[in-house]
């Protein structure tokens, strides 16, 4: 494992942190049953094999995540780890929410310090409630009480918004979402460098795009393929950030043991300016052709679930994505059939959905709007959802369907 300077606070941090978010299902990744024996047994591997920083929030798997990675952290394990977790932004509302939602993560960490305690998820609205409550003051009263070690926030919203809360306070790190998709959506490029620039520590997460760059279409494979070094599309995308002097920590939700030793195996291979100019070229040459085929920019992150209406919404928006890529040479007509035929087989009416799993179609989707504010990526999630069944489920043509993709990500 490589290992990197994580800002001002003196620690060496893992180049790949595990992400507690993605866990091991026990179905697929959508669903929120998590197969917690293999979950801990995932967590436990990546600790042995040198990755030191773990991220978990209050409502990752619906809550299960802090509790099983509690669980995965006894028997020596804490000690061995830079353990992070969030306060829940969109649940407080006074003061004492504070107290209320740490209390209980200590218990479910079963630990009695964390690491870093972030903000999650920090906008232009949240930031107004961490000043209006003085919200800083707590983690400052927590730190000097040695509960939390390191003070920072996630964030999701413009740049402007991003430098205004680095300036407000001597924050140790931040989180960002950040790939080579994302160079000016949200923090971005600009933001990444910013903060790095004031020794503020930055892990970034979605270096993936929700798994988006995992499977590049027919025209990017080619390209990747022809690039000196033969890599996977992942390593490509891990690699990108790895090059990166200001990232300090490459944030991965892995479901599988799998794509956890396949990560461990790109981190061993990282270094910053470790990518030729060719090879930042091949990437740059491919950000294009993505952006064509993206319809929707979920990243399955969940924060939208549960939907009232019992919609899988980023099931959804994933079928939808799919349906559009052009895959490699004859496999491209098997995906789109395969996701259009999964589309179909997602529950159409009240009486089909499943209780333990919401398997609803976009069709469900009742407009109430309430998973709209709690989007990161800011997508009109009922407009969409909308539209993902004219072209699924209408088989209309998906650029008369998706109007303006270029403003939309």
């Amino acid at each position: 494992m490589k290992y990197r300077d994580f800002g001002k606070t003196g620690f060496q941090a893992s180049a790949l942190g595990f992400g507690v978010m993605r866990l091991p299902s026990m179905k697929n990744p959508l669903d929120p049953r998590v197969d917690e024996k293999e979950a801990i047994r995932m967590i436990r591997r990546a600790i042995d094999l040198g990755v030191n920083y773990i991220d978990t929030a209050w409502p990752y798997h619906l809550g299960n995540s802090e509790k099983i990675l509690g669980k995965a952290l006894q028997d020596g394990y804490r000690e061995k780890v830079f353990l992070v977790t969030k306060l829940p932004m969109f649940r407080v509302s006074r003061k004492e929410d504070f107290d209320k939602y740490f209390q209980v993560q200590l218990e479910r960490l079963q630990t009695g310090y964390v690491d870093a305690y972030l903000f999650h998820g920090l906008n232009a609205g949240n930031f107004k409630k961490v000043e209006s409550l003085n919200l800083i003051e707590d983690m400052e009263r927590e730190r000097t009480a040695g509960r939390i070690r390191n003070i920072g926030f996630s964030f999701h919203d413009t740049l402007p918004v991003f430098k205004r809360i680095i300036d407000s306070y001597d924050w140790d790190m931040t989180m960002i979402q950040y790939n080579y998709l994302d160079t000016t959506n949200q923090a971005g490029e600009e933001g990444l460098r910013y903060a790095h620039e004031k020794g503020i520590a930055v892990t970034v997460m979605e270096p993936l795009k929700g798994g988006m760059l995992a499977h590049p279409p027919k025209e990017a494979r080619k390209i990747l393929n022809g690039a000196p070094i033969k890599r996977t599309p992942v390593d490509w995308a891990l690699q990108y950030l790895w090059n990166l002097p200001e990232v300090a920590v490459v944030l991965s939700g892995m479901s599988s043991l799998e794509q956890l030793e396949q990560n461990l195996k790109s981190a061993e291979g990282s270094g910053v300016g470790s990518l030729t100019e060719e090879e930042n070229r091949a990437i740059d040459s491919i950000i294009d052709i993505y952006r064509e085929k993206i319809l929707v920019p979920c990243t399955a992150c969940q924060y939208c679930m549960p939907c009232p209406a019992g919609v899988n919404i980023p099931e959804n928006f994933a079928l939808a994505n799919t349906a559009n890529q052009i895959a490699l040479g004859p496999l491209n007509w098997v995906m789109k059939l395969g996701a259009r035929s999964k589309y179909r087989k997602l529950a159409d009416t009240k009486a089909k959905l499943n209780p333990k799993v919401l398997n609803g179609r976009a069709t469900l989707c009742i407009d109430c709007g309430q998973c709209v504010p709690l989007c990161p990526q800011s997508i009109a999630i009922p407009e969409d959802l909308k539209k993902v069944q004219q072209f699924l489920g209408k088989n209309r043509n998906p650029k008369k369907v998706f109007q303006g993709l270029e403003g939309r990500r």
